[in-house]
């Protein structure tokens, strides 16, 4: 099975979910939002935003393809690229830090790793762009509904996601905790998926890990009488 992790881009972008490609809930704020989609144009907003961060700051998502198919992505920007950013309880996004605004991976490919290879490969890009940190805000009700059946945040991935992968809530809160993961962590990560894209992508060698060394026996004749 093959991993593939790209950087996002007016290409790429056709590859997230639908619902997910027009959803503006972190790239304008509430009334803006609102309004883009009472126009029925979301989508349309989404990828202006997606150039225009793109000229202005660069890499703002990763992809991950399994066997060429999307299998999840991330999506990230300093704070004032996100207007969103300023309407929760716990902000405003630590100064030093970039928001992660939001992480999925498609169901089938739940549970296998995919979403922390997504934030180390955001961590290795912002780490050559001298950022110290990544932030986000987790959902600690993901999945549950409001009164109206609604799910109001569902742009939010679980707290209990990134505590998982190694964040710590700096500021805490019943429903929208803010979590931050220093980069410096995020690099020494070791896991399971990215060791076996390593071996994928032949920077290790699968026959040196997977094969013993046998010592050498030494030649003997037969002694003939």
């Amino acid at each position: 099975m093959s991993r593939r992790l790209v950087s996002l881009t007016l290409d790429t972008l056709e590859d997230l979910p639908r619902s997910c490609r027009e959803c503006v809930f972190w790239e304008l704020d509430p009334v803006a939002a609102d309004r883009a989609c009472a126009a029925g144009d979301p989508g349309l907003e989404k990828e202006a935003w997606v150039s225009q961060t793109l000229l202005e700051w660069g890499s703002c998502g990763k992809l991950v393809y399994v066997d060429g198919m999307p299998a999840g992505f991330v999506m990230f920007a300093p704070p004032a690229y996100v207007p969103r950013s300023m309407a929760f309880p716990t902000s405003p996004v630590s100064p030093d830090a970039v928001l992660l605004m939001t992480a999925h991976v498609v169901q089938p490919f739940a549970d296998g790793g995919l979403g922390r290879m997504l934030v180390q490969g955001v961590a290795r890009d912002l780490t050559k762009r001298g950022v110290k940190a990544i932030e986000a805000f987790g959902d600690a009700k993901f999945g549950e509904v409001d009164e109206a059946g609604r799910n109001e945040r569902g742009c939010l991935a679980p707290a209990d996601f990134f505590l998982s992968i190694g964040f710590k809530t700096v500021r805490p809160h019943p429903r929208y905790p803010r979590l931050r993961l220093e980069l410096r962590t995020a690099l020494s990560w070791k896991s399971d998926v990215e060791y076996a894209l390593e071996k994928l992508l032949g920077s290790m060698s699968p026959e040196s890990l997977l094969r013993p060394v046998l010592p050498v026996r030494p030649a003997t004749r037969e002694m003939t009488n």
